[in-house]
C-alpha cells in the first residue's frame, strides 16, 4: 500500500536527519515511528545496529534527495512534457533538474559503494539492507 502525505519542509528535513542519525532508510524510519506510535508498549527492535561515524555519514549522504517542493515541481514539468504543453524555458528547466537528479544518483551509488567497502560486503547487499531499489524518475 502507498500513502502520500504532505509535510512541511522543516519537518521533512528533521525526519531525514533522524533517519540518517539512526542509520536506517527514510521509509523504514517512518514506518518504525508510526508502528511505535500505534504500539507504544512494544520495545524497539534490539537488532538495530549501532553505526560508526563514517557509516552514519554515508547513509545520510545516500538518503539526500530533492525537497518535497522540488519533486512536486519536477513532476509538474514531466506532466507538461507528457501533455506536450512544455514551454522552451520549462524544457530547459526540466533538463537541468534531470541532470541534477542524474548527478545525485551517481553520487548516491558512489556512497553505496563506499559503504559496501567499509562493511566489507557487496553493493547489492548494501542496497538490499538499506531497502534501495532502482527507480525511474522520468
Amino acid at each position: 500500500m502507498t500513502i502520500v502525505i504532505e509535510i512541511a519542509p522543516e519537518l521533512e528535513s528533521q525526519i531525514r536527519q533522524a533517519a540518517a542519525n539512526a542509520g536506517i532508510p527514510l521509509a523504514a524510519y517512518i514506518v518504525e515511528s508510526v508502528t511505535e506510535r500505534l504500539h507504544p508498549t512494544r520495545q524497539r527492535q534490539s537488532s538495530v545496529k549501532h553505526l560508526s561515524k563514517i557509516e552514519a555519514s554515508l547513509i545520510q549522504k545516500i538518503n539526500q534527495s530533492l525537497s518535497q517542493i522540488e519533486w512536486l515541481h519536477y513532476r509538474e514539468l514531466i506532466a507538461k512534457r507528457q501533455a506536450e504543453t512544455l514551454t522552451p524555458d520549462e524544457q530547459a528547466e526540466l533538463i537541468a533538474v534531470s541532470d541534477q537528479l542524474e548527478e545525485a544518483n551517481v553520487k548516491r551509488i558512489e556512497y553505496v559503494a563506499e559503504l559496501a567497502q567499509v562493511r566489507k560486503t557487496t553493493i547489492p547487499a548494501v542496497m538490499k539492507e538499506l531497502g534501495l531499489r532502482p527507480v525511474a524518475h522520468a
